[in-house]
């Protein structure tokens, strides 16, 4: 026959809190937590949201700037080739924005400058806003610059004929 083990040895019991009659479950202490999920929510919600927006709102600015650098270097390569012109970088720019479509980079205008020595191409924007605040803008400018491309014939620099 087994003995019963001694008394500070004997497994202790956990009581079960008292039932709740309005909630069918346990008993809560006075000064408890209801309420607080709900708290939370209405604080972590409109953050969480704001987070996003502007994760996308960062999105829509990189594609923005990423359009009008494609819109300056197809202007660029048309105004620096032998016998282009800054009119026809300006007429390169408007194909490509018609193209790609204004619709990310709101209110484009390009800049087409000549030297003798080079083409600048100033193309500026600004980015569509995703974010629901008044005022706020997201300014797009992209510069491109590169040499003008001319003939130069071998005998003029010094070398063979």
């Amino acid at each position: 026959m087994r003995t019963p083990p001694p008394a500070d040895r004997r497994p202790r019991r956990r009581r079960r809190p008292a039932a709740d009659s309005r909630t069918g479950g346990a008993k809560r202490r006075a000064g408890g937590d209801r309420g607080a999920g709900s708290a939370e929510i209405v604080i972590a919600v409109p953050l969480l949201m704001l987070l996003i927006l502007l994760v996308i709102q960062f999105a829509v600015w990189e594609h923005a700037e990423g359009i009008a650098h494609a819109t300056a270097e197809e202007a660029l390569a048309a105004a620096r080739v032998q016998g282009g012109t800054a009119a026809a970088g300006q007429q390169r720019a408007q194909q490509v924005i018609s193209q790609i479509g204004s619709s990310v980079l709101t209110g484009p205008q390009v800049s087409v400058t000549e030297t003798a020595a080079g083409v600048t191409v100033t193309v500026t924007g600004t980015a569509e806003r995703v974010l629901p605040v008044p005022g706020l803008s997201f300014p797009v400018t992209v510069t491109v610059t590169g040499p003008v491309e001319r003939f130069v014939p071998a005998n003029a620099q010094g070398g063979a004929p």
